[in-house]
Formats: structure tokens, sequence, C-alpha cells
């Protein structure tokens, strides 16, 4: 089993770097340092686990219902229903003095528990923990390709679901009842309709569609913990000539990042590949903060996870890294416009995962 494989990864090393316990922190948005290190998939509530390198783990819940899920879904770590979660964990840290001791993520643990940082002598072990999160075992890559499968998939019933008058929440509720019916157990999906107007996207909200609006959303399911992202942009009728413009320069941008992908390069060389391109057409302002958040990121047990493809990220890009590239920004004579493909890197360069053409999609208006 693939949590069997992360839990041997994990405690070996943790003993090569000489960590005796790890505590790791979990909430139902930020829950891939806890899946990794427990395979408890949290949906309420916190949690915080206690891992040694022994082997042993003490997951504690502050939820009855998540303690009942935890037994039947992790039958081989030790659960305890905690409903003052602070308190009993800090109870367990006071039995964990002389041992070294890290925490991931530093940031989010409980205030109580971090104003003893020092006193348990807590290193910060985040970074420790993103690079397994980051580097994927082959198991792990396989999930991976399953979630980008039913990504293209999901993305074809989403583009059949588009129809002039039909509200947003329309389309990413087919999306959602065709995930679910194939085994998904999450989806990140945000959308955005319309035009210039448009200056990013997010959840829905009820807007209906009409002629010449644009549609863009990126799908993100989840099998088996493992998240993949498609990132796709159609046009409701034909599409303009500036529409299609710009979905060339798009592309054009996509496929120079993915064509920079390899082991050894940094994440910034992979946003620097994206970004020349919009600067060659002097678009560079739009590769800014102001009108975009990042050129990509990692995949895998969190739907945005490190590294960030962002021109001042150095993070060593690794074979057995997953990622989506994506230059998805505004367009001052389209609006925003969005187009993505996850990718599995190699040695010598990548495995592209998503398989659905990199078209500017036409749905009959």
């Amino acid at each position: 089993m693939i949590a069997d494989e992360r839990k041997n990864r994990l405690t070996d090393a943790m003993k090569d770097a000489g960590l005796d316990a790890l505590l790791v922190y979990g909430n139902a948005w930020q829950g891939d340092y806890l899946r990794y290190s427990t395979n408890f998939g949290i949906l309420e509530g916190q949690a915080l686990a206690i891992v040694r390198a022994d082997g042993h783990i003490t997951l504690y819940v502050d939820s009855a219902l998540e303690a009942d899920r935890a037994a039947l879904d992790c039958p081989g770590i030790e659960c305890v229903l905690a409903l003052d979660l602070v308190g009993e964990v800090d109870q367990a840290m006071n039995r964990l003095r002389n041992q070294r001791i890290g925490a991931a993520p530093q940031r989010l643990l409980p205030r109580r528990i971090a104003a003893r940082a020092g006193e348990f002598k807590i290193t910060d072990e985040t970074g420790f923990v993103d690079r397994l999160l980051m580097g994927k075992l082959d198991s792990e890559i396989a999930a991976i390709r399953k979630s980008a499968k039913l990504a293209d998939a999901g993305y074809k019933v989403f583009m059949q679901a588009v129809r002039v008058g039909r509200a947003d929440y329309e389309l990413v509720a087919e999306a959602e009842a065709f995930f679910r019916a194939n085994g998904v157990d999450d989806n990140f999906q945000i959308i955005g309709v319309g035009g210039v107007e448009v200056k990013g996207m997010a959840p829905p909200s009820g807007k209906r569609l009409k002629r010449g609006d644009m549609v863009t959303t990126e799908l993100t399911p989840c099998v088996d913990g493992y998240y993949a992202q498609i990132c796709r942009t159609l046009v409701v009728g034909e599409a303009t000539p500036e529409q299609k413009g710009a979905h060339a320069l798009w592309r054009e941008s996509m496929e120079a990042g993915i064509a920079t992908v390899r082991d050894g390069v940094t994440a910034a060389d992979i946003a620097k590949a994206e970004n020349d391109v919009f600067r060659k057409y002097g678009m560079g302002k739009y590769t800014t903060s102001e009108f975009t958040r990042v050129r990509g990121h990692g995949m895998g047990l969190f739907a945005d996870t490190k590294p960030h493809i962002l021109e001042d990220v150095t993070t060593r890009i690794d074979a057995g890294m997953a990622l989506i590239v994506h230059p998805n920004t505004y367009h001052p004579a389209v609006g925003y416009m969005v187009l993505g493909d996850g990718v599995a890197v190699t040695q010598d360069g990548c495995e592209v995962l998503t398989g659905t053409a990199r078209e500017l999609f036409s749905v009959a208006g």
C-alpha cells in the first residue's frame, strides 16, 4: 500500500535526520502533512499526530465522528478522541522530554504548544516533510496519473454541460456528479464566466452563461488522497480573433514551461520560461502579482502543494516530482484565461499526464 511505503520512507528519513518524534498538524484545508504521516484524510475539526521513529503513531482528533472514521480507515495507528485536543497533546509532549522532536507545519501549531517549543526543543521540520511531499514514490506518481485521467474525463463532462442560460454552478454540479460516481474523494474546482471584466476564477456564484462568454475552469479531482489538475478555457459560440490570439500566446507560454521541466532545474527556471513568452509580446505586466498568483505548482496530497512556480522560488526540481504548469493570468482584450497541463518530472524531461487537447474550445452558442 502507498500508506505503508510512505510511513517507511518517513520513519527512515526521521532516523537519518536524528529525529525521535515528529508532531504533525492537520485540518480540513491543510491536511497533506497529516495524510502523509498517518494516512488519515481529515474532514472536520483539527488533528495532531505524534509519529515516533520506531513507527508508532498516535493520532489525536477533536471530533467523535472523525475518531470513528480514523479507527476504520487507519487500523494500524493509535487513535485518541481528545475533546481537549491541545491539552492532551501537551501532556503527551511532556512524556517526550529529552527527545529530539520536530514539527510540521510549525506555523499551524496551536499557540499553547508553539509557546513551549523552546522548552520541548521542538525544531521546525516543515521543510523536511515538504521534501518528502514533493519527491514522489513510483506508487504516488501512479495515483496522480490515475487522477489526471479522471480530470481529462471530467473536463469532457464539464464541456458537455455548457449551454447558454445555464448557471455556472450547474456546470460544476455535473462535473462533481461525474467525479463522485467514479470514486473521486474530493474535487477542488473554481470557475470564471464572462469577458474583460473577469479578473480571475472563484467558486460558482450563479452567473448565467451567454453567447460570447469565455468559461475558464481548473478541475482538481482527488483519488486515494492524490490530486491532479487540469486548466482549460472555452468560448460559448465562435471564438473571436482576439480570443484565439490570446490563447496562442498562452499555449506558447505553457509549452515553453513544460519544455524547461527536467531534473535539476529550479521552479524559477520554469516560471521564467513561461514569463519570457509574455515579455516577448509586450505582456510582461501580466506576469506580475497584480494579475496572477503562480505559474504552476506541485500536485499531490494537497490541491495546491509546493513547489510554487514563480521566478523568486529557487526550489530544485527533481525527477519524481509532479507539477502543473499553467500560465493563468489576465489579458486586457479578452479577460482572464487559463491553460495548464500536469506533468511528472523525469531525468531528461517530463511525462505529460494531461491528455486533453491544448485548444481554445468552442461550444455551440
